[in-house]
């Protein structure tokens, strides 16, 4: 299976983010912007309960928005 291509641009993971898991997370939403709770879940092999505790911190935090189930970075 070929990804279609998408435009690639320097990104910086905030130095405040400790996690392999939110950093990897914050990386994939900034590729993928619009992923549901469900997309992370399997394309990143990580359980939903993980996920959902990952973007509720990244949402406090103010980096990441839910619009309509969908996340995306602020």
């Amino acid at each position: 299976m070929q990804l279609s291509e998408r435009p690639t641009a320097d990104v910086s993971i905030p130095d405040e983010f400790d996690s392999a898991q939110a950093k990897v997370v914050y990386l994939y939403l900034h590729v993928w912007p619009g992923s549901t709770a469900d997309d992370l879940c399997a394309a990143l092999s990580i359980n939903k309960g993980t996920v959902l505790s990952i973007i509720r911190t990244l949402r406090k935090r103010g980096y990441v928005e839910r619009d309509e189930g969908q996340y995306r970075l602020c």
